[in-house]
Order: structure tokens, then sequence, then C-alpha cells
């Protein structure tokens, strides 16, 4: 009699393609995710005996596991096909206990495959291990850490802040970076410099040759006032001006990498404006399967959690061969190389690629939606570009002196296109100056006209989703499956909001940022995380039990825990009454906090469910009509500082105004940290805030 296999799979969307690879012995289920967790009503885990974590079923996963163990004891080998990375690797182990086989280990084993293809399946089978404990215990030791965390700071949020509030070890850190960008923000003061450039006329030539202003002949020289500014052009009058060098030379830029999961995002949302949860969810559609017409369900990139820019020798051969084809021979790399990295590189996956470079994006095109088009596009031009030459351009570069004076012209063009013939970002776009050709020592040059232009130096950008996920990286903080879910967890917390792009603290935000920094400085510390994160790659590795990850790091939590409660129980937190009176049953008005910050509500609550916004007076007047400035809040809840009579008067700005006039010229003084700055840049002035307002 024929014997009986069942494949069991995460996600149903696999099952449809992993059949038709497979013969009519085998039998494919998923299993949806995972089967068992930590319970949701306590923490789980018994601190007294070893800290062993309690799983229990997760609600609503009865059914499936009562059909997969009817699969099961109609099989003779059962193989756990979960995700090939630590939480698959776990879900696997959790299905083995949840199947109660864990006496059955010669008839279960642990396949992984990178990408659902027919050859990758086939491959998987082939070579069947036992499950992978370190890995299991890696994926243990974190969700244990985030579970201690989550529930042993959490309830302090709600008692000091509003109910609902959780603290978690990733999104802690993560909240942390955004709060320290937007106060460097927040308290830069912009300094003043100029640019000057030069109109040139060439004999012969119809278009005037711009030259910018370098400096002298000891280098290069800022420009840094007005009066710096005019001393240098008063200085040039009647100057000639002469050609001193003209310099070309080749320059060649090289192919990038192919896509890990943190570069994905970030290009996902440069050049798509996708969000880091948008590309994690249309990767997992295209690498599970997409109906392809023609073909069926198949799998059309390999897995999306990665950290490798590692590929296949087949992936290789089989994008070199395309590239000859298609391109030419001189379109292929000479050599490629991995991207050296000073972070552990997690797993032994490969990058992100087309399963089959053959299939174009152009081929697929009808069978995939708009997003889903887009993203396989730029999966499959990135992969195609690393396996491609580098770009060549040449280079020009004039030095042309005026008495005392440098200036330089610079231009370049594409000697050949290499990569860029099919990719190319923000990063690769090659000044392209026109210059005129022949330029050389003899050409003559004859002053037209002085172009200056005021500049004022610009503070470090907010952060958006892209450059948030390239600094928990480089931080090493988190792993490929936590950027995404971190960044939704803080968003849909309201601790931050997004606004064309740029992330900003919310008032919210700021609370829970502080009492974290004031009362749990390791927690959100980027190094201490950091280093927990080098331990779980230890754990994964087999060189660092994972129990012992856990007790280092408990009691430190515990003390930090029953001193911030000791220390909340002499704070009486009682809700701030205010001299509002509910006009609806006639009591004091009391201020909550809200998703979006500070808010007024009744005390009668609930017989009496009466809310308004609660402005709060800075006591500054408004320079406009006088009236009182107050704190308010964008729609997306992002906070300014406005006129409390709007929209009569249409007073705002995004820095908080100080009391103090400037001494200079009269006007508004802002306030950048330690320092009151002029609102109007073109006065400038800048000073000590005073000692009161420092207090406040």
């Amino acid at each position: 009699m024929a014997k009986k296999y069942l494949l069991i799979v995460e996600s149903p969307t696999k099952v449809k393609a992993i059949k038709k690879f497979l013969g009519t012995g085998y039998e494919v289920a998923a299993s949806n995710g995972h089967v068992r967790d930590l319970p949701k009503s306590q923490m789980g885990i018994d601190v007294e005996h070893d800290y062993e974590p309690r799983y229990i079923t997760i609600r609503g996963k009865g059914d499936v596991l009562a059909n997969l163990r009817k699969m099961v004891k109609k099989s003779d080998h059962i193989y756990l096909a979960t995700d090939p990375d630590r939480e698959g690797e776990a879900i696997s182990w959790h299905l083995k206990a949840a199947l109660k086989l864990e006496d059955a280990n010669d008839r279960v084993s642990r396949i992984t495959f990178n990408e659902i293809t027919k050859n990758a399946v086939k491959e998987a089978l082939k070579h069947p291990r036992d499950i992978d404990m370190n890995l299991v215990d890696a994926q243990q030791a974190r969700r244990v850490l985030d579970r201690m965390v989550g529930y042993r700071i959490s309830p302090l949020l709600w008692s000091k802040i509003k109910r609902g509030l959780s603290a978690g070890r990733v999104q802690s850190v993560a909240l942390r970076i955004i709060c320290d960008r937007e106060d460097e923000i927040n308290s830069f003061i912009p300094q003043e410099y100029w640019s000057l450039d030069v109109a040139l006329n060439v004999t012969g030539e119809k278009k005037p040759l711009i030259a910018h202003y370098y400096g002298d002949a000891d280098g290069k020289k800022e420009i840094h006032t007005k009066e710096e500014l005019d001393q240098i052009c008063s200085s040039l009058k009647g100057a000639k001006y002469t050609v001193t060098e003209v310099k070309k030379s080749e320059r060649s830029k090289k192919a990038p990498f192919p896509f890990t999961t943190s570069t994905l995002q970030q290009e996902a949302s440069k050049a798509l404006n996708f969000s880091t949860q948008k590309t994690m969810r249309l990767a997992q559609q295209l690498y599970e399967g997409i109906d392809i017409k023609g073909s069926g369900t198949v799998g059309l990139i390999t897995y999306l959690r990665t950290d490798s820019t590692r590929i296949s020798d087949e992936a290789a051969q089989m994008a070199e061969n395309y590239i000859k084809e298609s391109f030419g021979t001189e379109y292929i790399a000479e050599q490629t190389s991995e991207k050296k990295s000073n972070v552990k590189i997690q797993d032994a996956h490969e990058a992100i690629r087309p399963t089959d470079v053959t299939r174009t994006p152009v081929m697929v095109k009808e069978s995939l939606n708009r997003d889903q088009f887009r993203l396989y596009q730029l999966i499959w031009r990135r992969f195609m570009a690393s396996r491609m030459a580098a770009a060549r351009y040449e280079t020009t570069s004039v030095k042309i002196a005026a008495g005392e004076s440098r200036f330089t012209v610079a231009a370049s063009k594409t000697v050949f296109d290499g990569f860029m013939n099919v990719y190319t970002d923000e990063d690769d776009q090659i000044e392209k100056n026109t210059l005129m050709k022949g330029i050389d020592e003899k050409t003559k040059l004859k002053f037209d006209s002085f172009d200056p232009k005021q500049h004022f130096t610009q503070p470090q950008p907010h952060y958006t989703e892209a450059s948030l996920v390239h600094d928990l990286e480089a931080l090493g903080i988190g792993r490929p499956s936590t950027y995404a879910p971190t960044i939704t967890t803080i968003l849909a917390r309201h601790y931050i909001t997004k606004e064309s792009r740029n992330l900003y603290v919310t008032e919210l935000g700021e609370v829970v940022n502080k009492m974290m920094k004031e009362s749990f400085p390791s927690i959100v510390d980027v190094n201490f995380t950091a280093n927990l994160e080098t331990l779980l790659d230890g754990v994964a590795e087999g060189s660092v039990k994972w129990k012992t990850v856990v007790e280092n790091f408990y009691p430190d939590l515990d003390e930090a825990v029953n001193k911030a409660e000791a220390e909340l129980e002499k704070v009486q937190i009682a809700d701030e009454e205010t001299d509002v009176v509910c006009e609806l049953c006639g009591r004091h008005m009391v201020i909550k906090y809200g998703p979006h910050g500070k808010f007024l509500a009744c005390p009668g609550f609930p017989e009496c469910r009466n809310t308004k916004p609660y402005f709060e007076k800075i006591g500054v007047a408004c320079p406009k009509c006088g009236k009182d400035i107050v704190i308010k809040k964008t729609r997306k809840g992002r906070k300014y500082y406005g006129c409390i009579d709007n929209p009569a008067c249409d007073f705002m700005v995004w820095q908080k105004p100080s009391a103090m006039k400037c001494p200079q010229c009269g006007g508004l003084m802002l306030e950048k940290g330690n320092k009151l700055v002029c609102a109007d840049q073109e006065c400038g002035y800048v000073c000590d805030k005073p000692a009161q307002e420092e207090k406040e």
C-alpha cells in the first residue's frame, strides 16, 4: 500500500501552489500561522520556576488543530514546512506539541524552502531534518522578553497616563530615537551662509558658462555673511577670468546589492511611497503565490525576511543568461560581491529576488494588481541590476582663477549605462551639467554677471519610515521581521503620527517617552537593546542558553518596576480639575489623555459623557492680535502653537514662542533647546533662555 505524506505550511495560499508540485500521495494543509502562544490574561511566565513559559492554544485555532490531528492520523510521515526563520521554526515546534507528536520523531521531519517553486520544494523533501531548537529558543527568548516588558510596564502607563497604552521592548526604543531626533530639530539654530555663481561669456558660444565660487589660492572657503560676499564681489571688479586647469577622468558607479528586508522597505518607501507594513503585506503575497494566467498559482519572489545579500549559484547563472540575451555580454558584471555587514547576519537565506528572472514584470502585469506589479517590478529590476556591470561616466572639472578668487565648473556624461539601463534610484542621478566642447586653458572668458544666493543651514530631517528602518538596522535594533510591526504599533498607539511621509511625535508619545526614560532608562537605551539582540543571535547559534538571557534580564526589570510603582504611590494620580464648567451637568471638567493628547471630560462619566477640546495656554500673547497662544494639534495629532481666536486670527508656529521680545528687532522669540532665537531669520538674534523659562 502506497505511503501517505502530510506537508504542513503556515498559509492557506501556499497550499494551492505546493499541491501542484507533489504527487497523489501528498496532502498539504495550513496552520494559519501560530497555533499556541502565551495567555493574554496573564504574563504566562513562571518566574519562580526557571522562567518556564505557559503556552495555551490560541483562541479560534481549535478547529484548525482538530482538522490537522485527523490528517496526522491518516499519514505515515509528517513534514513541518513552516517559514524558514526563527518564527517559522517555533511554529513547527508548537505544532509538534499541539498535535501530540513529541514522541513520534521517526515520522516527523522539518523541511524549509526559500521560494515556492517545484525545484525548491522537491529539493527540501530530499533534505529533511530535526527541528532546530537553537532557533526555537531564540524565538522563545524574544517572545518572553517582550512579554515581560509589556506586562510589567504597561499597567504603569495605564495608571499614570491612560488605559490601553503599551510599552514594548523594541517599540519603546524606536519611539525614543524619534523623540531624540525631534529634540535635535527643535533645538537647531540655523546658520547663515552664501553661495556665489558667476556667469561668463565664452567667445563663439550662445549660452554663458556658470561657475561656482570655490575659495582662494589657499583652498576652499565658505562665505558666511553678506559682508564677506560684498567684499569678494568688490575685489573681483575688473578682474580677468582665466581657465587654469581642465581635468577629464572616467569614474564608475557600482551596481547595487539585491534587496534585503530593510533595503526593500526603504526603497519601496522612497520610490513607491509604500508604508513598511504595506511593503511586507505585498511581498508576502508575491512570495506565497499569485494566480498567473496560464501557469496557475506561482511564488514570484524568494522569502521576504532576510538580511543577507547572498544569492544561489543557480539564480546567478539564470540572471547571467538573461542579461547576455537581452542586453549583451558587456552588461554582465565581471564579478559581484556580497555586502559585508558589521551586524550579525541572522539567517542563511538568500537576498530577495524573483524566483524566475525570465518571468518579467511585463509578462505577469495582467495577473497582478497595481501595487503588486509595482513592487515586483522594483524587486525584479534591482535583482537584475545587481548582476550587471558598473555604469561608467566621464567627468570634466574646470578650474577658473579671477584675482585672488577661484571658481569651478563640473560636468559629467554617461559613457556606458551598465546596470542603470534597468535600475536607478535617487542616489544614481549623475550630475548632468552640459559643458561646451573644446574648453581649455586658452578659452577666452568675459564676465557677465554675479548670482549670489543666501542660504541657512538645515537641521536633520524628520524621520520617515524609510530612514527609521535604516537607523534601526544600523544601530542593531530589531531584526528584519520586526521593523514593520514596530512602526505599525507606535503609529496605532498614537505615540507618533505620519504627515506627508514624515513621522512626528504626538503629545502622548512625548509623555510616554519621558516616563520610560525616567523610570526605565535601560529599556530605552539603544546600546542595551542592541546588545540584547546580539545575545538573541547567540541563542540562535547555540552559543548562549535562552534562559540565561531571561534570568539576567528579569530581576533588573522587576526592580525598576517596583521602584517606579513605589514612586507612583507617593504621587496621587488624580485628574487635573479646571475652571471650565460642564454645561450639561455643572461639574468642573477635568483634563484627560486621549489618542491625540489632552482633552476636557466631565468627571460625571458615565452618567455625563460631555467632552470638549482642551487648549493649554502657554502664557504668551499672540503677536498678531494680542489674545492667548495655546497648544494645538493638526488633524493627525502633530503639536503646534496657534492663536486661541482661530479662525479669526491665523497665527501659528511649530516652535514654542517665548514671552520675551527680541531685543534687536522687537519680534517674536522662539524656544530652541536652551536658547531663544528670533523668529525672523534675517534678524538672527540668539540668546540663552532666561532661568525661569528653563525651569518650566
